[in-house]
C-alpha cells in the first residue's frame, strides 16, 4: 500500500513539471514556491468566458492554494490573452489584510472571514460587504521523518501532546500503543509549526481543539500558540524542515508533501485510521454545512467524522471578494476569474494537484454566487 502512494505521488510530481515553464505571472517575493503543481489540462479552456476581462489582476493569501492557482492560471491566461494575474502566496492573514487595505481585488484564506473583518470590509466594498467563496478543498498532511518508521498512526490526543511538547520521544508508551508494530527509536520528537498567519495553522488547531479538548486547552486561531518546539515560514518551509530533519513533524497540505515525505494516517471514530488523500478529504468536507448569511458561504467543517475513510484533518480555501461595490476596472476579470475556477472544469484541474473539488451542493451556490458579482 505504501509502495503504491509513493508511486501515485510521484506520478503528481512529474504532472507538475509541465505546469512549473508556465508560471512567470505567479507573484514573486514568498519563500513559498510550493511543493507538486496540478498539470493543467489546456485542452478544456473553450468553457472560459473572458467577456470584457482584460488588465492586470492582483491577489494574494493563501499558500495552501498556490498550486492549484498556479493550474488555473495557466489554462485562464491562455484563453483570456489580455489578462496578466499576479497571485502572490503571502499566507491567509497577510491577503487578507492586503484586501481590506485595497491592495488586491481578491484574496484566498484558509478561514472565514472574522465578523470583525466583515465589519470592516464596507471601507473597499461600497455600499456592500465581503464575503466567502468556498474555492478548494484539501488535507491537511502530517508530514514526519522518522528513520525505519514508513507507516504511522496517531490520534488527535497524541498529536495535541506531541504538538505541545508533553510527549518527546517516538518511542513513547502512547505512540507505541497505536503502532504496536513499529519499530520506533528513542529519538527526539521534532514539531515544526508556521511563523507566519496561516489558515492551515487556524485549521490544524481547530482540529485539535474539536478532536482533543482535554489535551490542546489552546483558543486557537492564525497564530501558533503553543509554547516550544520550531518554526518555519510557509507549507514549503514546513515540508523542507521535515525533509532535512530527522525527528520532525509537522502540518501542511497533500501536495507539499510530495513524493518523499511520509504522511501520518489519523486515528478517528471510523474502524480504519485514515489517510491523508483527496477523496478522504472531500468525504469530510461533504459533512460540512453552509453558516454563512446572505450571500456569504463561510462552511461549518466537522472536526471528528465517523465515516470510514474521512481524513479528520481538512481545511477549504475561500476567494474573499467583494458581494458589490468592485472596482470598476478590475471586476470583468475578477468575475471571469472566479466563474472559471468554480466551474467544472476549474474543479476538475484540483485532483491532479493533491486538492478535493467542492461538494456540487456548495459549487451550484459558489457559481450562483459569483455570476451576481458587481
Amino acid at each position: 500500500m505504501k509502495l503504491q502512494r509513493k508511486n501515485r505521488l510521484r506520478a503528481l510530481s512529474l504532472g507538475a513539471v509541465a505546469v512549473s515553464g508556465a508560471l512567470a505571472l505567479t507573484a514573486c517575493g514568498s519563500d513559498d514556491t510550493g511543493g507538486t503543481s496540478g498539470g493543467g489540462d489546456t485542452t478544456k479552456t473553450s468553457s472560459i468566458k473572458c467577456d470584457d476581462a482584460k488588465g492586470e489582476l492582483l491577489a494574494a493569501g493563501s499558500s495552501a492554494q498556490k498550486n492549484a492557482i498556479d493550474a488555473w492560471v495557466k489554462n485562464y491566461t491562455a484563453a483570456c490573452k489580455d489578462v496578466r494575474i499576479n497571485y502572490n502566496p503571502s499566507g491567509s492573514g497577510a491577503g487578507v489584510t492586503s484586501f481590506l487595505q485595497g491592495q488586491t481585488a481578491f484574496s484566498g484564506s484558509d478561514s472565514a472571514l472574522k465578523p470583525e473583518e466583515i465589519k470592516q470590509s464596507p471601507k473597499v466594498c461600497k455600499n456592500s460587504q465581503a464575503i466567502d467563496l468556498p474555492m478548494v478543498g484539501g488535507p491537511i498532511a502530517l508530514g514526519y521523518n522518522v528513520p525505519g518508521v514508513d507507516d504511522l498512526v496517531l490520534d488527535a490526543p497524541t498529536l495535541a501532546k506531541i504538538f505541545d511538547g508533553k510527549i518527546k520521544t517516538w518511542d513513547e508508551a502512547a505512540i507505541k500503543k497505536l503502532n504496536p508494530d513499529a519499530k520506533l527509536p528513542s529519538t527526539k520528537i521534532q514539531p515544526f509549526h508556521r511563523t507566519d498567519e496561516s489558515g492551515t495553522t487556524d485549521n490544524f488547531t481547530k482540529y485539535l481543539k474539536a478532536a482533543a479538548p482535554g489535551d490542546w486547552k489552546y483558543s486557537g486561531g492564525k497564530s501558533w500558540q503553543a509554547q516550544g518546539g520550531q518554526s518555519a515560514t510557509g507549507s514549503s518551509g514546513l515540508a523542507q524542515q521535515v525533509k532535512q530533519t530527522p525527528g520532525a513533524i509537522s502540518y501542511f497540505e497533500l501536495s507539499y508533501a510530495g513524493s518523499d515525505i511520509n504522511t501520518v494516517k489519523v486515528k478517528t471514530q471510523a474502524s480504519q485510521p485514515a489517510e491523508a488523500t483527496v477523496d478522504n478529504a472531500s468525504k469530510a468536507i461533504a459533512e460540512a454545512k453552509i453558516v454563512g448569511t446572505g450571500q456569504d458561504l463561510a462552511l461549518d467543517l466537522n472536526y471528528t467524522p465517523s465515516a470510514e475513510g474521512a481524513y479528520p484533518i481538512t481545511l477549504v480555501t475561500y476567494e474573499i471578494a467583494c458581494a458589490k461595490g468592485n472596482k470598476a476596472d478590475t471586476l470583468p476579470a475578477t468575475k471571469s476569474f472566479l466563474t472559471y475556477i468554480a466551474s467544472e472544469d476549474g474543479q476538475a484541474l484540483l485532483k491532479q494537484a493533491s486538492y478535493a473539488p467542492l461538494p456540487d451542493e456548495i459549487a451550484s451556490k459558489v457559481r450562483s454566487t459569483i455570476a451576481g458579482l458587481s
